[in-house]
């Protein structure tokens, strides 16, 4: 399985020991996709694995399934390499779980889940990919944790898509109404991947699109095997990890001069929400 060590590749972005303890031990499961010299990482957002960016990645590179584990290996190591092998235009995705979720180690003090804990563990697995330049994609939680990338290391940054970003806080909670309540009911009773694919689908989509016929069955149908499959996969998101990653968007914050070390830098930025 590919796995990066974090303290393996971590280093002093802001003075502070390269080994910190929130790093020590902490391993982050990613996946790769794709062939090039572009190279894009995907940042999920609360309680979400790797694979809600499929349409994504699908769109990006064409790929159905990930890379094989031992070829991307192989290309971290020999940097030599030219991608051109295959095709000097194509792109190169990774996606991976947020420490708290999915396969990446689980934390157990709320203390060791922060954006900028977790952005350094992106920057991280840039290094154990080889990657020295990204686009950077983040959603929700994600795109809270990739402001905080682009701050610490914007010469790394080729461009910067927020999607649904907020300034953490309570700028993270939506506007209450009796939809918004009843769906964060259901979330935190969700005890199974049935129960949480049921109510993620009402919180990802609305319910005309989820009504829509596709061929046969409703796109609700069809939306619902493939949730409970992914859920499934990776078990559901611990206490702790749930807890740990709450508590990283509701004390994130970006501060004026990580705003302009942002904007001084020079790269695109496209801000992308729903209504």
């Amino acid at each position: 399985m590919p796995f990066c060590e974090v303290a393996k590749h971590q280093t002093s972005l802001d003075g502070a020991s390269s080994s910190s303890s929130s790093s020590i031990g902490t391993k982050i499961f990613y996946k790769t996709y794709g062939h090039g010299p572009t190279k894009a990482l995907l940042i999920i957002g609360l309680a979400a694995t790797h694979d809600s960016w499929g349409p994504q990645i699908n769109g990006l590179t064409g790929a159905e399934r990930y890379n094989d584990d031992d070829e991307d290996q192989i290309r971290a190591v020999d940097q030599s390499s030219s991608d051109s092998e295959y095709g000097g235009d194509g792109i190169q995705v990774c996606a991976f779980d947020n420490r708290g979720m999915g396969r990446s180690s689980v934390p157990n003090k709320k203390s060791e889940y922060t954006t900028k804990i977790m952005a350094k563990d992106a920057i991280a697995l840039m290094d154990h990919l080889g990657w020295r330049k990204a686009h950077i994609f983040g959603h929700s939680m994600g795109a809270m944790i990739a402001c905080k990338l682009a701050a610490l290391v914007p010469d790394r940054v080729l461009s910067l898509a927020l999607l649904n970003v907020t300034g953490g806080g309570f700028e993270c909670l939506p506007k209450f109404d009796s939809r918004t309540i009843s769906v964060a009911i259901r979330f935190l009773k969700a005890k199974t991947p049935e129960q949480r694919a049921a109510v993620d689908l009402d919180t990802h989509y609305t319910k005309e699109y989820l009504d829509e016929q596709v061929g046969s069955s409703t796109r609700r149908a069809i939306l619902y095997q493939e949730y409970v499959k992914g859920i499934s996969s990776t078990g559901m998101q611990s206490s702790h990890g749930f807890d740990g990653q709450v508590n990283a968007c509701w004390t994130h914050k970006m501060t004026r001069t990580e705003i302009e070390l942002i904007r001084s830098a020079g790269f695109l930025v496209s801000v992308i929400h729903g209504r």
